[in-house]
């Protein structure tokens, strides 16, 4: 089973591509989504990647988290689940 990245601080010039492939040296990336803004296209800073493994994942994190990447420390950990929103306006 694969496992699930947080990848925050992300310089809004990077996108899907960029990010598989600097988390590709760790192992096999199953899938990598820079989050962008419904409105503008845009980067919102941060995305996920899923990892093959969980040894790739630990890898990934212990190389990549603080790491400077076009002038912004990274901020890597595993993903926690997606809280529901049950607020009703």
């Amino acid at each position: 089973m694969g496992k699930k990245l947080y990848v925050g601080n992300l310089p809004y010039a990077e996108n899907d591509q960029t990010v598989e492939s600097m988390f590709a040296e760790f192992g096999t990336v199953e899938s990598a989504k820079v989050i962008t803004d419904r409105d503008t296209g845009r980067s919102k800073g941060f995305g996920f990647v899923e990892m093959s493994s969980e040894d790739e994942a630990f890898a990934a994190i212990e190389q990549m988290n603080g790491k400077e990447v076009g002038g912004r420390n990274l901020k890597v950990n595993e993903a926690k689940p997606q809280e529901r929103n049950n607020r009703r306006w």
